[in-house]
């Protein structure tokens, strides 16, 4: 009798084992299970392990690899949506290409700097326009294969002109670095261009009227993936009211681009627990375009 409860535990125990492993691999976006030999185990082992690279480490985005936290020091813990499986969402503009055809370096810089003189003399808000000190274009390459798109300007950013310039915009290069790249080699930018009073967020006609200056940053760069950092980026460039936590997880798609959607460096700065959340977003993209 003690052996056939024996058996029954170890076969629950491999069962729930089981489980755990085929759920760990969905969220990887694994939809198979393979054999079990010693070349499977260590082909996922190498792609789903995360390495401790020096960028990996500086931007914080391994929590087990950091320091443990004093007694007194109580972390974060807010409720993280689970990485889901890889999913091309049919959003907007799903099933549309770029119109016309891709310039040359020479022609995007030329017609960036014009757009970005427009911007400058731009006056569709007048609130903003009271308040600001700079508007702020966004900079980098123009032939990035990568653009990150952040929610709008702060302090730092509106005295300086440049995008994520602060304290986040310290952690976002941490985290561009961690994904094997550099802020040189693809381009920042913002939804609104001037900073709004308070740091509060974007009014929807704020956005509407900076509509037409960051879809056509797009249009010109055409980027391969747009990294949305926030809901106020993520739900102007996909057009629906979902959070960070329902978009996260998987690819969208903008014109010929793969749009990922995690938290913005600023959310990672006041809630430490989702930085592991977010590294699990930059490292699907990572493994989507080669980069591991």
């Amino acid at each position: 009798m003690s052996d056939n409860i024996s058996a029954s535990l170890d076969r629950n125990q491999t069962l729930l084992q089981a489980a755990a492993l085929a759920e760990h691999l969905a969220r990887s976006g694994v939809h198979w299970t393979p054999r079990p030999n010693l070349q499977n185990v260590a082909h996922l082992k190498d792609r789903f392990t995360v390495v401790a690279t020096p960028a990996v480490v500086a931007a914080g985005l391994s929590p087990e690899m950091r320091e443990p936290e004093s007694p007194t020091q109580q972390p974060a813990s807010p409720s993280i949506p689970q990485l889901k499986p890889l999913t091309q969402t049919p959003l907007a503009h799903s099933s549309s290409k770029y119109q016309g055809s891709s310039l040359g370096i020479a022609e995007r810089k030329s017609r960036l700097s014009i757009l970005q003189s427009e911007v400058a003399q731009c006056t569709k808000c007048p609130e903003l326009v009271r308040c600001r000190e700079h508007t702020v274009f966004g900079e980098g390459n123009p032939q990035a294969r990568f653009m990150f798109f952040g929610e709008a300007p702060g302090a730092d950013e509106d005295h300086s002109g440049r995008p994520f310039v602060g304290k986040a915009g310290q952690l976002l290069t941490k985290m561009i670095e961690a994904c094997k790249l550099s802020r040189e080699e693809v381009y920042i930018f913002n939804t609104i261009k001037c900073r709004p009073p308070n740091n509060r967020n974007p009014e929807p006609d704020e956005v509407a009227n900076c509509r037409t200056y960051f879809e056509q940053q797009i249009q010109l760069i055409r980027p391969e993936y747009i990294v949305c950092l926030g809901a106020v980026s993520s739900q102007a460039l996909l057009d629906n009211k979902l959070s960070v936590g329902r978009l996260r997880g998987s690819f969208h798609r903008y014109f010929d681009s793969k749009v990922l959607v995690t938290y913005h460096p600023s959310y990672l700065l006041r809630t430490p627990a989702a930085k592991k959340a977010a590294w699990e977003d930059l490292q699907l993209m990572m493994r989507d375009a080669g980069l591991r």
